[in-house]
């Protein structure tokens, strides 16, 4: 890249290994990974980094398509997929405004930000629920990523940045709109889902609730993106949260998913709380040495267990006949190491007995009908 300076070369080449690691479909312009690579990668960056310092770099409108949401495949949500070039300049943005907003960042959000995960913001539960917080008002963001008004959001970014050209790239993102069926549409509002930097611009704009929450809010707040839970001490604290919630998101443009928004307590005998996966339940001690303790259990939530049956019939199905048992197997055991990851804390065990034999199953039976032993249908 000998017409950019080395901090630059670096900096499109580090957004390039994420574009590239993260794969993802083509968008309007069909071009892949693969064709990019074909093309030459240096030269493709030389080109993205001499058009925006010239000021010739327009972005496309990304694709638009609708896939599943996890866990509810008779529901699908928006997913708008950008060029490939269009994707490394917005993780080349993303690599050079997330620092300069995350040192603003508040403790209780968690999603998407750098050395923060969906572990830390369980561990808040925990800790918040010895504290006596046990009344928890949750929700979510409606259409979070959609919503989030386009003024309101340059408002927020323009708090910590003034260069000129960054702010005119970031507007020009915001403003590329998605082309569905031949035809392209913008919108004065959303960050769409798909691009690599939507998570962190919809953090900034959420760092507003956060913001506000410290100076209004009742309770403890945990954000994980646009899932929200407010930890409280009673039932009339936790009503109060929700209020103040709501009269907040409603100043910013936004509102509360009112299908998703309910007060729980979670003791023993009640409903319980999913949150991030994991289903929460405050419970007493069931054996003779630990009768007297009361503590906070979790372990995989209904949704995600049958979100993990879901994929390992996928990857056994009998359509998959013709590929080779080594592959399957490969491939099962990706999605096991993976999950059992994430799962891995808390009182899991029966869970993970009965995802296992699921998955043993599940394989015999893939092997056994490709041998045609008569396993059954797979």
């Amino acid at each position: 890249m000998r017409s950019t300076t080395r901090s630059t070369a670096e900096t499109f080449w580090s957004a390039w290994e994420l574009v590239r690691a993260n794969r993802g479909a083509a968008g309007i312009d069909r071009q892949t990974i693969a064709d990019v690579e074909q093309y030459g990668i240096a030269k493709l960056l030389d080109e993205l980094a001499v058009d925006l310092k010239e000021g010739r770099w327009r972005p496309l409108p990304a694709r638009r398509v609708f896939i599943p949401k996890p866990g509810r495949p008779t529901e699908q949500r928006p997913l708008s997929i950008p060029a490939v070039r269009d994707r490394i300049v917005q993780a080349a943005t993303k690599t050079v405004i997330e620092p300069i907003f995350e040192a603003d960042m508040l403790e209780c959000s968690f999603g998407f930000r750098p050395r923060r995960s969906a572990h830390d913001a369980l561990q808040v539960l925990i800790d918040e629920a010895w504290r006596g917080r046990r009344w928890v008002a949750e929700s979510d963001i409606a259409n979070c990523f959609e919503a989030i008004p386009h003024s309101g959001l340059m408002s927020a970014i323009e708090e910590r940045i003034s260069d000129r050209h960054v702010l005119k790239l970031l507007r020009a993102m915001l403003r590329a709109g998605v082309m569905m069926d031949g035809a392209v549409t913008r919108s004065t509002t959303g960050t769409p889902q798909g691009g690599v930097l939507s998570p962190c611009l919809a953090n900034v704009y959420l760092h507003r609730l956060d913001r506000q929450w410290a100076d209004r809010g009742c309770g403890v707040l945990v954000r994980y993106a646009d899932d929200l839970l407010a930890m409280c001490h009673s039932h009339q604290e936790a009503e109060r949260a929700l209020a103040a919630l709501s009269a907040i998101l409603e100043e910013l443009g936004l509102e509360l998913k009112q299908a998703k928004t309910r007060i729980v307590h979670m003791t023993d005998g009640r409903e319980g709380l999913d949150f991030l996966g994991f289903h929460h339940r405050w419970v007493r001690g069931n054996t003779p040495r630990s009768r007297h303790l009361s503590f906070l259990v979790r372990w995989p939530s209904r949704q995600a267990t049958q979100h993990a049956r879901d994929r390992i019939r996928e990857i056994t199905d009998r359509r998959r006949l013709l590929v080779p048992v080594e592959d399957v197997v490969q491939d099962l055991n990706r999605f096991m190491r993976g999950w059992s990851g994430y799962f891995r804390y808390g009182n899991s065990d029966r869970s993970f007995d009965k995802i296992n034999h699921y998955a043993v199953d599940r394989l015999a039976r893939f092997v056994g009908k490709r041998h045609k032993h008569g396993w059954g249908t797979a």
